[in-house]
């Protein structure tokens, strides 16, 4: 039974757009005959003036509101920020969310067939950036016949992707809401990405990024992987609310099997996500986040990176947030300033750690709410 609640879309549909043109990739290399999965919410106004792009983070997907008919439980990752009268307002806003190029959710990916070969794509998958999917974007926007958009919106590797919009395609962006976000990666967090990726990598049933031809997967890698994934996303504070050292059978085994709650949780997460997640998708994705940078190529210096962007900003962080602090989240801030651009910053005292951009706080959603009326007043002047 689809959900009741008012203020759902309700159950949603999936599309799909082609694009036979070679995109030319950061990499060096083009990729040609691709699709991208794509769902909207709303309705776009004759103007064409109120679309928000949504860009999602590492193992989301274009699934960001609602439910689908033949599986209701199956919600929108933002399905709380998305729908009417929610802060993003369908009533008001056309919300359109993407599967990147290099996904495993219905966008054209290592899972695809490969047509030189009729095999999955595999290991010979490109190696794809933020640049490479906001250009791949765009090109969705310009079939959608969209110009410019009201604003696009994202959180951790989805802001990477807002922040990347206002510096490539300046003039189609009207506000850029960049949540959990960073100018690029610590070298901690590409060190955790890297154990992902060796875990995947060293996994016996990997056969070097081929596995679909042997007919099975790196299960064990990928569950390793998406454990060290959560310990990063939660905060000390909220893992002990949550977990604390509670044991699971009420006492000590003295065995490796699990013990702890905290065990219990990370298995099973790990478990839950080898079932649906690509693992080939989770090396490219991982490596998309460990190559943004857009102040490289002006020997560091992010306000010079950030000059062209024209859109008006909200940079949105979250107190125990140790993956994007709200340190990197003023870095932002400063270079926008630096530049005299229209800036607002909220750093919101949360407890979830990095998660905290998809949780529901009171605070955090009428911030965003009230950042929407003000664009909404904008396209009604």
């Amino acid at each position: 039974m689809l959900s009741e609640n008012k203020n759902s879309v309700g159950a949603v549909t999936p599309q799909k757009a082609r694009f036979d043109a070679p995109l030319a990739l950061k990499c060096g290399s083009s990729f040609a005959g691709y699709e991208l999965a794509y769902e909207t919410y709303g309705t776009l106004n004759a103007a064409r003036s109120n679309a928000v792009l949504v860009c999602h983070a590492l193992n989301a997907s274009h699934h960001v509101a609602g439910c689908y008919a033949d599986a209701p439980d199956n919600t929108g990752w933002w399905d709380n920020m998305i729908g009417p009268g929610k802060p993003l307002d369908t009533n008001r806003f056309f919300v359109i969310g993407v599967n990147n190029l290099g996904g495993c959710f219905g966008s054209t990916g290592p899972l695809s067939p490969n047509p030189a070969t009729g095999k999955p794509w595999g290991a010979d998958f490109p190696v794809v950036t933020v640049e490479d999917w906001v250009n791949a974007q765009a090109l969705l926007a310009d079939q959608l016949g969209i110009h410019r958009f009201a604003a696009v919106m994202g959180g951790s590797l989805g802001a990477m992707q807002a922040l990347s919009w206002t510096i490539q395609y300046p003039e189609r962006v009207g506000h850029a809401l960049v949540i959990a976000g960073a100018p690029n990666l610590s070298a901690q967090n590409i060190a955790f990405n890297e154990v992902a990726r060796q875990a995947i990598i060293t996994d016996p049933d990997f056969h070097g990024g081929h596995y679909y031809e042997h007919n099975t997967k790196p299960t064990r890698g990928l569950r390793v992987a998406r454990m060290v994934g959560h310990i990063t996303y939660l905060s000390d504070d909220e893992m002990a609310s949550k977990f604390g050292r509670l044991l699971k059978n009420g006492k000590l085994n003295y065995s490796f099997d699990v013990e702890f709650e905290i065990e219990s949780y990370l298995r099973h997460q790990g478990n839950k996500f080898s079932d649906y997640f690509d693992a080939n998708t989770y090396l490219r994705i991982t490596k998309v986040l460990d190559y943004f940078d857009p102040a490289a190529a002006y020997d560091g210096n992010l306000s010079l990176a950030l000059e062209p962007a024209t859109a008006a900003f909200l940079v949105v962080s979250f107190t125990t947030d140790w993956r994007f602090s709200p340190e990197r989240s003023r870095e932002i801030v400063k270079a926008l300033l630096d530049n005299r651009s229209a800036v607002s910053y909220a750093e919101i005292d949360a407890p979830h750690g990095h998660d905290a951009f998809l949780l529901d706080d009171v605070r955090y959603h009428r911030l965003v709410a009230a950042y929407f009326d003000r664009i909404a007043q904008e396209l009604a002047a």
